[in-house]
């Protein structure tokens, strides 16, 4: 029995042992696992030691980041000669160095800070130049200078040709209230001093004495428009000039009957502007007819203001006339007729002026409205051929009155000769 145990025992014992070795022998195995073969180890690169490519790749490398090279054209070569000759520069040979133009887009181009330029001839600043500003009128009156400046105008429109073309350029200067005689040799002085022409309205005889006696010393040009005339006028009447200027303290000037039928008229007129009131027509001395934009209204006020009650009736197509304008008497109206063309520019500028936009189309500027409407107006003008028509074109305010009042006062006093009279 014991040898029985013992055999067992041994049988045992080996089977634990022969297991305990395929165990051990198993984890040996799943030690030291074979690398796969398409796992390569390189090693990793180092950042602070960058790898070095081989010469060839380096300076492919190099030849790839440069910028290209061109050859200057010969058209290039011929200004940089030029250049160089001009500066004094020794010129190097072809042979010795060929020019080459470097195209770098990683550079940016300085900008080149030029020279001030210099001034040209004439400009202000140069000393050189020939500076042409224009000769000077000084106008010295010792009142508004409504009278001098008018006169010196009116002269000045006989060189419109010149004045036009800036051929012989004119600046006028206005003096006006100059009534003391210290004041009157400083603007003489600064007349000599910008070689000026000196026109002057002094009613004062002294004043003008002492203006005329300077001029003359200094050697200015000078006109009195006033003087002349008024001893002429004082010769005729045999009477003395009292010698002071309008608005001087010792002027009276009273509230005449003119003064408040000129104020009357501005009153009138106003009301009756645009065809207002058309029953008041016969208390208008003159009464204006025509299409829009013929300067009825400025015309009308410009006549109040010498004393002329005027009214003013517009003609449009579509709108009958008040039955009170064929009523009066056909001398006191007065068509007003102007050039298509000028209108039609006149009422295009009113239409923007108005907020008339070209998508906002309007017959009252369109040119077939304006022919139409000039025609209409023909028409009732040939039916009344007692009207003056006045062609307004190209015509001042002052010219067209002018017209006006010269054939009122004509077919009114039935002269033999047009005038305007007027009683002082």
């Amino acid at each position: 029995m014991n040898s029985q145990f013992s055999q067992h025992s041994i049988s045992q014992i080996h089977f634990i042992i022969k297991k305990k070795m395929m165990a051990s022998t198993a984890v040996s195995f799943s030690s030291h696992r074979p690398t796969p073969a398409y796992t390569m180890n390189y090693p990793k690169p180092n950042p602070t030691n960058p790898i070095s490519l081989p010469n060839s790749q380096a300076n492919r490398a190099a030849s790839d980041s440069d910028p290209p090279k061109f050859k200057g054209s010969p058209q290039l070569n011929r200004w940089s000669r030029a250049r160089a000759i001009r500066s004094g520069r020794k010129l190097e040979r072809q042979g010795q160095r060929s020019q080459v133009v470097e195209m770098n887009p990683r550079v940016q181009p300085k900008e080149s800070v030029s020279s001030p330029p210099t001034p040209a001839a004439g400009a202000p600043g140069n000393e050189d130049g020939e500076v042409t500003t224009g000769k000077s009128i000084y106008m010295v009156s010792d009142g508004t200078g409504w009278t001098v400046e008018h006169a010196v105008n009116a002269a000045l429109g006989q060189f419109e040709h010149c004045l036009v073309d800036r051929g012989c350029p004119v600046n006028t200067h206005l003096f006006s209230g100059i009534d003391d005689v210290e004041r009157l040799m400083e603007i003489v002085k600064q007349a000599a001093k910008e070689g000026a022409m000196l026109v002057y309205t002094l009613a004062d005889p002294s004043m003008a004495e002492s203006a005329r006696q300077a001029c003359k010393l200094w050697g200015i040009p000078s006109t009195d428009v006033l003087g002349p005339i008024t001893e002429a006028v004082a010769s005729h009447l045999g009477v003395s000039p009292s010698g002071l200027p309008r608005g001087a303290p010792g002027r009276k000037f009273p509230l005449s009957e003119e003064y408040f039928k000129r104020i009357e008229a501005i009153e009138f007129t106003i009301k009756q502007d645009d065809g207002a009131l058309p029953q008041n027509l016969h208390k208008a001395e003159i009464v204006l007819a025509g299409v829009s934009r013929t300067g009825k209204t400025p015309l009308s006020i410009y006549l109040s203001q010498k004393g002329y009650k005027v009214a003013n009736v517009p003609i449009v197509i579509g709108v009958e006339l008040p039955d009170t304008l064929f009523e009066v008497e056909p001398e006191k109206v007065f068509g007003l007729t102007i050039n298509p063309v000028v209108l039609h520019t006149i009422r295009k500028a009113r239409a923007k002026s108005l907020g008339f936009c070209e998508e906002i189309r309007s017959n009252y500027s369109e040119m077939d409205h304006v022919r139409a409407e000039l025609e209409f107006a023909g028409k009732i003008f040939a039916q009344n051929p007692a009207w003056p028509v006045i062609e307004v074109t190209g015509k001042a305010i002052e010219e067209t009155a002018a017209v006006v009042l010269r054939l009122y006062h004509d077919r009114k006093h039935k002269c033999s000769m047009p005038r305007i009279s007027k009683r002082y």
